[in-house]
């Protein structure tokens, strides 16, 4: 399973206030507007002002963020996000096997039977 996940859950009648479509990062959602228009406008916005990053408050983070949003919606910018996705769980996946391999351990952490530094 990906770092960035995207649902677009069948609505019920019952309740339309809350929105059916979220963002998914790692374990946090964020609620996406219902409304296709508007989630489009809103990734529109994020990319524009996020090319505006030099300035201050906005930044070059907004321009990934508003691809994400518009990946909800439109095929092409879904299938890029996914094949980059697809390409960073590789990339980070052969990583992690190097490290294993050249007996490196994670997160600079001691080995147990080693006394830690200035112990």
């Amino acid at each position: 399973m990906g770092f960035f996940a995207l649902n677009k859950s069948p609505g019920k009648a019952i309740n339309r206030r809350m929105s059916d479509t979220y963002l998914k990062f790692g374990k946090r959602r964020i609620a996406l507007p219902g409304n296709r228009p508007l989630r489009i406008g809103l990734g529109l916005m994020l990319i524009g002002f996020g090319i505006l990053g030099f300035l201050p408050i906005l930044g070059f983070w907004m321009i990934p963020l508003g691809l994400l949003v518009l990946s909800v919606d439109l095929p092409s910018v879904r299938r890029f996000r996914r094949r980059l996705e697809v390409k960073w769980g590789r990339w980070r996946a052969r990583r992690a096997a190097e490290k294993a391999a050249s007996g490196v351990p994670h997160h600079g952490k001691h080995e147990p039977d080693k006394p830690a530094r200035g112990a």
